[in-house]
């Protein structure tokens, strides 16, 4: 049986979203490069996340490090636009948001506690 904790599944969220997100951008007409750099950063966020594989990258990268250069990329891409289809907007929005409050809540800046 596979236990995930709700930070882990928001952060595989967040991935996940902005992983389509870049795939509808290089499709679209807008920034193909930021596109295809976005896909980048959000497969080896993924991949980080999975204990794993995460052996294959380097010691340095981390998945705050490629959590930071995410958001990073999912603002820029939200903030130059470009001509891409009406559905990718929210989803870059939904990406940023769960991928802030990952960041937010493993920093520890916001402790969330149940019961």
């Amino acid at each position: 049986m596979i236990v995930l904790p709700l930070l882990t599944l928001l952060a595989i969220a967040a991935g996940v979203l902005a992983l389509i997100d870049g795939v509808i951008r290089v499709r679209g007409r807008g920034t193909a490069i930021l596109a295809v750099i976005e896909i980048i950063v959000a497969a080896l966020f993924l991949i980080v996340l999975i204990p794993q594989l995460s052996a294959i990258l380097p010691v340095g990268i981390t998945a705050t490090v490629l959590g930071i250069a995410l958001l990073i990329v999912l603002v820029v891409q939200l903030l130059l636009g470009g001509k891409v289809r009406r559905g990718s907007v929210p989803v870059t929005i939904i990406a940023i948001v769960a991928l802030a409050i990952w960041l937010i809540v493993s920093f520890g800046w916001i402790q969330i506690t149940v019961g």
